[in-house]
């Protein structure tokens, strides 16, 4: 046996216990290969208890005494003022070291969550609104909010854009572009009308419905299904009216869609008007007919109802549309405020969306529909 053979031999356990070894810590292990370290984890002791002090906007920030001042090195206050966000720290709280980040306001104008349940009635249509138990009315609490200042200012104006809810880009562009104190009148058709509605006023604008009504050369010029005619019985215009109702929620009241020929008849009219009033809605004429009634019979059911002054984009032009809201600026400096109502189509939403933008410069105020009324305006600017 060669000389060698015996160390050789006894090295072979050895080997075997080295590579079996690497086998698991390389391969078996679940972390083999892997750079390991180990490093002591220590509770941090608590921070002493600050005092607190309240301000006037119930943010609450902790009054350090000298002693306790943060090192130089902290920014936790540069952030808190850069970022905007406030963070409340309350005092006597079970937990010491809880907090409440306040995210700062976005400035829309938060309207009041639709539907209000003081303010619905079910219905075989779906739900419809109605004067609350408590004297609250849709055309109230559904509004947007307008600060005092604003509502006195000297020279204000409102514009209900229409149309809205039969194009989803369309309305999409409309609630992205116009300020949140134009109004939204939306037709009832269209899908996701409910989404589309909630999407407008949360984003601030206050929410009117289109009620199709008979135009003078109906059914050649057809508003759509459920259009209330001068040929149907009052009962049955008021099935149609209810249907139109309960395509959403949320709305401070109704203006026409067309409707010429439905307006101009009072005996057809009074009804519907009458339900209107007491289920606390809203009334707007939009001043595209002439020889409404609108307001004269709304005046006679004691209705709050408003005409508008003028329709900017009767024609489809810049210059046109631009002439039209010079009109209304001169109105409204004449008697304190003017109501205008558009469509919702592209050039009409340019143009009122950059007209707006100058309109503070000029010492006039845009503001909801709902902050004028309820007043009733002729087209000719007088008041009745």
């Amino acid at each position: 046996m060669p000389a060698w053979l015996p160390s050789a031999l006894a090295a072979v356990p050895l080997g075997l216990l080295l590579g079996g070894g690497l086998y698991v810590g390389l391969v078996s292990h679940p972390d083999g290969g892997r750079p390991l370290a180990a490093a002591p984890i220590e509770e941090a002791p608590a921070p002493a208890r600050p005092q607190f002090s309240f301000s006037a906007q119930d943010a609450v920030q902790p009054a350090l005494q000298p002693a306790q001042q943060p090192p130089a090195e902290s920014t936790a206050g540069q952030l808190e003022q850069d970022s905007g966000v406030r963070v409340l720290r309350p005092g006597g709280t079970d937990s010491p070291n809880s907090v409440i980040i306040r995210v700062p306001d976005s400035g829309v104008v938060r309207l009041a969550a639709a539907p209000d349940r003081r303010l619905t009635e079910r219905s075989r249509h779906g739900i419809l609104p109605r004067i609350g138990d408590d004297g609250a009315r849709p055309s109230q609490v559904y509004a947007r909010p307008v600060p005092p200042t604003v509502a006195a200012a000297p020279v204000r104006v409102a514009i209900l854009m229409g149309g809205l809810g039969i194009s989803a880009s369309a309305t999409a562009d409309a609630i992205a572009r116009l300020p949140g104190e134009v109004s939204l009148a939306f037709a009832p058709y269209g899908g996701d009308l409910e989404k589309l509605v909630q999407r407008a006023r949360g984003d601030g604008h206050e929410v009117f419905l289109q009620v199709p009504m008979e135009p003078f050369d109906y059914p050649d010029n057809d508003p759509g299904p459920h259009t209330l005619t001068t040929g149907q019985s009052a009962p049955d215009n008021l099935e149609r009216l209810r249907w139109v109702m309960s395509r959403i929620v949320g709305y401070v009241g109704i203006v026409n869609f067309m409707g010429g020929r439905f307006m101009s008849d009072e005996a057809a009219l009074n009804p519907v008007l009458r339900e209107l009033a007491e289920r606390g809605l809203m009334v707007v004429d939009d001043g595209s007919s002439g020889r409404s009634l609108m307001l004269p019979a709304a005046a006679g059911l004691r209705a709050a109802a408003l005409k508008a002054d003028l329709v900017l984009d009767l024609t489809q032009r810049t210059d046109a549309i631009d002439r039209e809201l010079a009109r209304l600026e001169q109105q409204a400096r004449e008697r304190g405020f003017a109501v205008a109502s558009a469509s919702a189509l592209p050039l009409s939403i340019d143009r009122v969306s950059r007209w707006a933008r100058t309109l503070e410069q000029r010492g006039i105020k845009l503001v909801p529909v709902s902050s004028i009324g309820p007043v009733r305006v002729q087209t000719t600017g007088a008041i009745r």
